[in-house]
């Protein structure tokens, strides 16, 4: 069933009507190419889903009839943000739909100082317009809730003092032996404990860095800010595959 996101103005309760408006009209009309009493949902990104009708079609809108509302529980019951180092081409398009996909309650691009990308301010904010849009067509095809957002491209220091505020951070890195090997515990045992002791509700930040990987002292500020140092086994993972893997240990883990 086709699913769509609306902002709340567009919600009348009281008349048990939807308006659907911009660039979703069209959609419907004629790539998706519905008809008078044909069925989707809608949700109003807080929370809640409603199973309409489809009952007119207009020039500029598509009014649907309300015939159920509920709460959905398709969201992770812990808010994961990734913060994302830049990657070359349209990786990040990619990472966005699937970090989407997974759960993520949110996509943070970071400009680290291997970063081969280089964006000006209006080159970021269309880039980030784009990467939006991709979180919004990931969240309608897989039943999200709510549409995560795509935050502004930030500075590394800058995403460190903002993940400060989650609950648990994790930074996956290629030498964690050397930050986790205590002589006793390998570092994937102590990965799994990590992992294992991250409790639903309580709200995680993962940093990913670019191609070239974070430099010694960009980890060293990650750990002095609280990040816990991860192991993701003995392969070196891409750029656009480290932080899916840490998102999809974590929704099996958290997922009720």
């Amino acid at each position: 069933m086709y699913h769509f996101f609306v902002e709340p103005f567009q919600i009348h309760e009281d008349q048990g009507r939807i308006e659907i408006l911009g660039g979703d009209v069209n959609h419907i009309e004629h790539v998706l190419r519905m008809r008078q009493g044909e069925e989707l949902t809608v949700s109003d990104g807080y929370g809640w889903e409603y199973l309409c009708r489809a009952e007119e079609f207009l020039p500029e809108s598509v009014t649907l009839r309300i015939l159920k509302k509920e709460r959905v529980s398709s969201e992770l019951p812990s808010r994961i943000t990734l913060y994302q180092c830049l990657p070359k081409g349209d990786k990040m398009e990619l990472i966005v739909q699937k970090a989407v996909e997974l759960g993520a309650s949110a996509v943070v691009p970071v400009a680290s100082r291997r970063c081969v990308v280089k964006l000006d301010a209006k080159k970021a904010e269309s880039k980030r317009k784009r990467w939006q849009a991709i979180s919004e067509s990931a969240a309608k095809q897989s039943g999200r809730a709510v549409v995560p957002a795509v935050g502004e491209v930030t500075d590394f220091a800058s995403a460190l003092r903002a993940a400060k505020e989650t609950d648990v951070r994790l930074i996956p890195y290629e030498c964690a032996d050397e930050l986790l090997a205590d002589g006793q515990t390998s570092s994937m045992d102590r990965t799994r404990e990590i992992l294992r002791g991250i409790e639903r509700g309580q709200s995680v930040s993962v940093i990913i860095g670019p191609e070239g990987g974070l430099e010694k002292s960009e980890v060293e500020a990650a750990v002095e800010a609280g990040f816990l140092p991860v192991t993701l086994g003995k392969r070196i993972l891409r750029t656009e595959t480290a932080g899916l893997c840490v998102l999809s240990a974590l929704m099996f883990h958290l997922e009720v």
